[in-house]
């Protein structure tokens, strides 16, 4: 998928936090997202993925602009956190059964194979750690084969050997030519993946590297 980003401003009651903001990403490019807390990486994210409201001629999924796109097919989005309601039992194959429209197949069963889901498959997420549920979160953004997967802060809140499994799943993703963009502070996980490097700041300014 080519990804382009043409004068892209955003702001929140009159606080700039992105300006005039453009790059362009080619089919299977990393892109990873630096800078402080506050200085929109999450805004932009929300932008790409329409949760934020951008205007006509900014963003563009191989050539067509997002706003003419009723819905996304080929995008996958692990969020940092997850909002669904933990006050009613819902089991992690719930979770994933529900983001699949197809019957449990071959692609499914790998999935949940490669990431280790298997030993907490039907176990409730109350009771899941941080990387099991990192885990579900990722299975369930690549069940529907995405083209551009977009993580916010990915290593928040998982320890070291799950840190490790994620990115031999994204390096894993990347030769296989899927877009990623990846916000994290986490300079040293990403440096082994990144193509690309945009770098925001507080008064929305930005630069965009290798």
């Amino acid at each position: 998928m080519r990804i382009e980003v043409k004068s892209l401003s955003f702001a929140y009651t009159q606080k700039l936090v992105l300006n005039n903001l453009s790059f362009a990403l080619d089919h299977g490019d990393f892109l990873t997202l630096v800078g402080k807390n506050g200085t929109g990486k999450s805004t932009l994210i929300k932008c790409l993925l329409k949760i934020l409201k951008v205007g006509d001629g900014t963003i563009f999924f191989d050539g067509i602009d997002i706003n003419t796109l009723k819905r996304f097919e080929n995008v996958g989005y692990v969020p940092q956190k997850i909002e669904f309601s933990y006050e009613f039992p819902i089991t992690a194959s719930e979770i994933l059964s529900s983001a699949y429209m197809k019957r449990k197949d071959e692609y499914y069963t790998k999935i949940i194979n490669t990431l280790g889901i298997n030993p907490f498959y039907r176990d409730n997420v109350n009771n899941l750690s941080g990387g099991q549920f990192q885990r579900v979160t990722i299975a369930r953004a690549l069940l529907n084969h995405p083209q551009l997967l977009i993580l916010d802060e990915p290593t928040v809140g998982i320890d070291n050997e799950n840190v490790r499994s994620l990115f031999e799943i994204l390096k894993k993703l990347k030769e296989k030519k899927v877009n990623i963009i990846i916000s994290t502070h986490d300079i040293e996980f990403a440096k082994n993946l990144s193509d690309y490097y945009l770098e925001l700041n507080e008064v929305g300014d930005y630069s965009f590297y290798r």
